[in-house]
C-alpha cells in the first residue's frame, strides 16, 4: 500500500493495481479503454498542473484509473469511487480492507468537484 501525500482541497480513494506499463497511454489501454480516447484523455491532462492521475470509463462502464508511481511508471487501476474519503489515512484504511493476497494498492487523489470522482 502506498499512501500519495497530497494538500487539503483534494479526495483520496482506494486504487488496486493491475498492471504497471511506461505510458499513461498503455496503462488506459491495458485497462481497456480505446486508445483514441486515452490519447484524447491523455493530452486534455496536460492542462494540469500535475496529472499523475487520470480517470477513463472502460469497456462495460467501469471506472479506472491510471497512476503516475513513484518509480515514475504509470499504474492502471481499478478503483473505487463509492468509497471517496476526506483524508488520504481513512482512503489508505478502505484500500487495506481492499487489498488481498499479493495484489498492490494505491490511494488515488484528485481535487474536490473533480466531477468524476463525485468528490
Amino acid at each position: 500500500m502506498n499512501t500519495l501525500t497530497k494538500p487539503s482541497g483534494h479526495c483520496y480513494f482506494p486504487a488496486i493495481v493491475c498492471v504497471e506499463r511506461d505510458s499513461p497511454i498503455d496503462a488506459l489501454v491495458a485497462l481497456c479503454v480505446r486508445r483514441d480516447e486515452a490519447m484524447d484523455i491523455f493530452a486534455a491532462s496536460w492542462l494540469a498542473a500535475d496529472p499523475g492521475c487520470l480517470l477513463a470509463t472502460a469497456d462495460g462502464g467501469r471506472t479506472v484509473a491510471v497512476l503516475r508511481t513513484p518509480e515514475g511508471r504509470w499504474a492502471a487501476c481499478n478503483v473505487f469511487l463509492n468509497q471517496v474519503c476526506a483524508t488520504s489515512q481513512e482512503a489508505d484504511r478502505r484500500l487495506g480492507k481492499l487489498l488481498k493476497g499479493r495484489r498492490r494498492g494505491y490511494v488515488a487523489c484528485l481535487p474536490v468537484g473533480a466531477a468524476a470522482a463525485g468528490c
